[in-house]
């Protein structure tokens, strides 16, 4: 089912990319919450497990427009320094989500049966998209004369620079966080509370850090905070690999040697996400949905190609996420970054 939501997601954002270019914002927006609502409370009522898979489908496609348009709409309604304080914001809730879904998933499973928690995904998302409806969005921006394509972006040195690494930084993260549970229990003798004390400190650091990337990128730049970010998280994985080949067995070791890759997340994230929108220019919708399918896709393959090796243990995972992040510093060091920014009144850099 996972897999199922997860293709459909992928193609969604594909999908939406391009028909921004002929349907406005709030009707595609509106259309995909309304869709995920009535997806979501099908699920609920699904007859077999077919039905549910096929359902799951639909709501990939359905919830993939948020990410293709929130960008752009961040954008438009911030300036460069607030527009990254709201990605930060935006990516401290969404790391908040996966880590608390599980808790809520099993109270609802407990008290009211698995449909629960279809049925409350399909009423909340039905009022997203009343708001959505009712309170309108901004005046979208003029069409620039010539459409941009998939094509012009993936040929785009500079955007193809911050979209891939800044895929290449998080889906190796989500690489080592999806291999760790069995890890741990298989591999180093521990149990699953000591892969959930490794994510609450990882995903604290994470958002303590995401949420001053502004302030930082303003005294030392922004492409010195992005290079400084990969290469932090790039150090983590290569600690974690360099454990795993002594034959570190010590749980307790995770946290400390894992929380400064999300720390680095933290650092280029917010910023190196909005700096891909701005090369994208005004094809932002198509810019924003590479980027997270990008971030879809390496995550799938970073885990295809640990799931074989995971049995040997911490050292076979580390060196693939080790792998995906010297890539995205070996990419970032390659390919040509945007001008750095000019200074504002004060003399600090702008965004």
């Amino acid at each position: 089912m996972l897999a199922a939501y997860v293709g459909g997601g992928g193609l969604g954002l594909l999908l939406y990319g391009r028909l921004a270019d002929h349907f406005s914002r709030k009707a595609l927006l509106f259309s995909s919450l309304a869709g995920f609502a009535a997806a979501s409370l099908a699920c609920a009522f699904s007859p077999n497990i077919t039905a549910l898979i096929a359902l799951r489908f639909v709501q990939g496609v359905a919830s993939a427009a948020a990410p293709v348009f929130g960008p752009g709409l961040i954008r438009q309604l911030f300036g460069d320094k607030a527009a990254v304080r709201a990605i930060e914001f935006l990516g401290s809730v969404e790391s908040l989500v996966p880590a608390l879904a599980p808790i809520f998933g099993v109270l609802l499973l407990s008290h009211f049966g698995w449909q629960s928690s279809f049925e409350l995904l399909g009423v909340l998302t039905m009022l997203a998209a009343v708001l959505i409806l009712v309170l309108g969005l901004p005046r979208e921006e003029e069409p620039s004369d010539t459409l941009g394509s998939y094509g012009q972006l993936l040929t785009d040195r500079v955007f193809m620079r911050y979209a891939l690494s800044q895929a290449l930084t998080l889906g190796g993260l989500l690489t080592f966080v999806f291999g760790a549970p069995t890890v741990i229990v298989a591999s180093m003798g521990g149990s699953l509370n000591d892969f959930i004390i490794m994510q609450v400190i990882n995903t604290s650091g994470f958002i303590i850090v995401a949420n001053l990337t502004a302030r930082i990128a303003e005294r030392f730049g922004s492409e010195n905070v992005i290079l400084t970010g990969t290469v932090m998280a790039a150090l983590s994985a290569l600690a974690l690999f360099a454990y795993g080949l002594m034959g570190g067995t010590n749980t307790l070791m995770l946290p400390l040697l894992f929380t400064p890759m999300a720390i680095g997340l933290g650092l280029r994230g917010p910023i190196g996400f909005y700096r891909g929108i701005l090369a994208s220019g005004a094809n932002n919708a198509r810019g924003s949905a590479l980027i997270v399918f990008f971030i879809f896709m390496i995550t799938t393959l970073g885990t295809v190609i640990a799931a074989p090796i995971i049995a040997a243990g911490l050292a076979a995972l580390a060196f693939v996420a080790c792998a995906i992040h010297l890539l995205s510093v070996a990419l970032l060091l390659l390919l040509p970054a945007m001008p750095e920014p000019t200074r504002d009144a004060a003399g600090l850099p702008t965004l």
